[in-house]
Order: C-alpha cells, then sequence, then structure tokens
C-alpha cells in the first residue's frame, strides 16, 4: 500500500466511523438493553439513550481508521497472490485482521460505553475475547456480501457502483450479516453485563448460548434482532457508503 493510499483509507474509514456510531447510537443503546439479563425497563428502558456517547466517539475515528487501513492492505496483499474466485475468502481475511487490529481500539471504549448503558461489571481482557467471537464472524459475512454485490451491480450496469450504490450494498451485507450473528451478540452482551460469580461470569461463549436457549429459547437467542438489523443496516449504509464517497473524494 502507498503512503498516499494509506491516508486515504485512514480518513475516509475514521469520518464514516464517526458518523455511523454517533448517528446510530441509540439505537445500540436500545439493543443492549433489550440483551440484558435484568430486562430492558430494569436496564433503563428509553431514559438516557445517549449515555456513554463520549466514549464511542473518542473511539470512532480510530477504530475505523485502524479497520479500513489494515482490510485495504491486506485486501491489497492477498489480491496480488490470489485468483479471482478465491476473492471472496481474501476478504475474509482481510476482515478478520482488520477486525483485530480495531478491537485493540474499540474495546476499552465498549467497555466504559456499556458500563454507562446499563451499569454492568466487566473486564477489559474479556470484553476483548468475546468481542472478536462476534466481530470477525460478523465480518466474515458482511464484507465479503458487500464486495461481491458491488461486483455484480457493477457488472449488470457496465461501471463501477456510485458511492449510493455502494451503500445500498452494505446495508443489504449488514442486515443479512446481523440477523445470523445476533445470538453471538447476545452472548457477548450477556457476558459482558454478568455479576461476578454468576455462570456467565467465566466469558464462555458456548455456555452463555446454552444458558440463554434453556431460558429463553430461540426467542432469547434473537433477542434485540430487530434494532439489531435496523441499526446495522442503516449502518452499513451510511458506513460503507460514506467511506466509499470519502475515498472517491480523496483520490
Amino acid at each position: 500500500m502507498e503512503r498516499a493510499e494509506f491516508w486515504v483509507s485512514l480518513t475516509a474509514g475514521g469520518i464514516a466511523g464517526v458518523c455511523v456510531d454517533l448517528i446510530l447510537f441509540p439505537l445500540d443503546t436500545i439493543k443492549t438493553r433489550l440483551q440484558s439479563p435484568q430486562g430492558f425497563k430494569k436496564a433503563g428502558g428509553f431514559r438516557g439513550i445517549y449515555a456513554g456517547v463520549p466514549s464511542a466517539a473518542v473511539g470512532s475515528f480510530p477504530n475505523a481508521a485502524a479497520f479500513f487501513v489494515t482490510y485495504e492492505y491486506v485486501k491489497c496483499l492477498l489480491h496480488t497472490a490470489s485468483p479471482p474466485y478465491l476473492s471472496p475468502v481474501t476478504h475474509m481475511v482481510a476482515a478478520s485482521f482488520g477486525e483485530v487490529v480495531a478491537c485493540l481500539i474499540r474495546v476499552p471504549s465498549e467497555v466504559v460505553k456499556q458500563r454507562a448503558q446499563v451499569s454492568p461489571s466487566s473486564s477489559t481482557f474479556r470484553v476483548l475475547s468475546n468481542t472478536l467471537y462476534q466481530e470477525i464472524p460478523f465480518s466474515l459475512v458482511q464484507f465479503p456480501l458487500w464486495e461481491s454485490l458491488k461486483d455484480l451491480w457493477s457488472w449488470k450496469q457496465g461501471h463501477v457502483v456510485d458511492s449510493w450504490q455502494s451503500a445500498t450494498c452494505g446495508a443489504f451485507a449488514g442486515g443479512f450479516a446481523a440477523a445470523v450473528t445476533t445470538p453471538l451478540d447476545v452472548a457477548k452482551t450477556r457476558i459482558m453485563l454478568a455479576k461476578a460469580g454468576s455462570s456467565n461470569a467465566s466469558g464462555n461463549v458456548l455456555a452463555a448460548l446454552h444458558s440463554v436457549w434453556r431460558s429463553q429459547g430461540l426467542p432469547g437467542l434473537f433477542a434485540g434482532v430487530v434494532p439489531r438489523m435496523t441499526a446495522i443496516s442503516l449502518g452499513g449504509f451510511i458506513f460503507l457508503g460514506t467511506y466509499d464517497k470519502t475515498r472517491s473524494l480523496l483520490c
């Protein structure tokens, strides 16, 4: 990756991250409270839905910038050494590396944000491991799908997609990824909000999923799926659309 490409990816990613996090923060708060073991009302209901927004705003720019710099670098590196039919695998690997790097920045602000949203007790290390469990599968679905949808749309219309078209692809990819990974998000939230000494406090994702399944069944595993899909579909539209638009303006 050339130095100019590095700065373009960093700036575009950072701006996209700040935009999406500030706009959609209330939906994220509602989703977190819906997944809280004490229930939506006891977790705060609709009160103070901007609680924790300063920590999210501070972490947004470097988090998204780190993701896209890593994503574009790994994608560029692998594209030169792999055939075109392996593009989805390339995007999966690039997204996974991007999430690992971004999580090192995201997790401290995530801890502060969720403590402000629901007042839980959680360690940064535990949040890091469980965020990776959730975010990497999400990115493994979202980014190859986003890139594939863009390629398909570009092929059908005979030219590269515009920013709004990239945003639309991002909305579909984000919504689908959000739906299929909601159980992992529920498990992560339960672990992050677990009281010391409880069964979920150990940080075991599979144990948390089993606990939710036994107590609440399928509805429990998909708690908050509607606001999650809504937020992430809108987020995909804003985040990936803003990223592509900013890149086109800077290049």
